[in-house]
């Protein structure tokens, strides 16, 4: 998904278009990364001093309900990265070092056995964690 394309689907959405949210766009298409909410506020608050972490985070999360960005759990918390699969179900590994992430159309869930009962299940997310073959040759490589 490119700048303009994110810009699109806010406009769509009835949203103002502002400076702040040009930047935020530019922000997630400029790198295949992975943000947290602090690093989105701090790169922000370099452009816009005075903005408040709320908005940021306001706008994070609109851009997730809105499907332009996907949310992740780290052991140190939220990240949110530009969605890779917009109209496609698919699950991810992720990278504990690097935080790469890799994603994957194979859908575990119809094989998930002995679920609780009565439960009907209208979402869910599937993510893996572990190494990346880069990250993992680097760790074996220091022992």
């Amino acid at each position: 998904m490119t700048e303009q394309e994110i810009i699109h689907v806010m406009s769509q959405q009835g949203m103002r278009i502002t400076e702040q949210r040009k930047t935020l766009a530019r922000l997630f298409t400029e790198e295949d990364k992975s943000y947290s909410p602090k690093d989105v506020y701090d790169y922000m608050e370099q452009h816009y001093p005075g903005l408040s972490f709320d908005t940021v985070y306001r706008n994070l999360r609109m851009l997730h309900d809105l499907g332009v960005l996907e949310q992740f759990m780290l052991e140190e918390g939220v990240k949110f990265k530009l969605n890779c699969a917009a109209d496609q179900h698919h699950h991810h590994l992720i990278c504990l070092d690097c935080e790469k992430t890799i994603s994957f159309d194979y859908c575990p869930m119809p094989e998930i056995p002995n679920l609780p009962e009565p439960f009907r299940i209208v979402t869910h997310k599937f993510e893996l964690y572990g190494y990346c073959q880069t990250c993992d040759t680097s760790s074996n490589s220091e022992q």
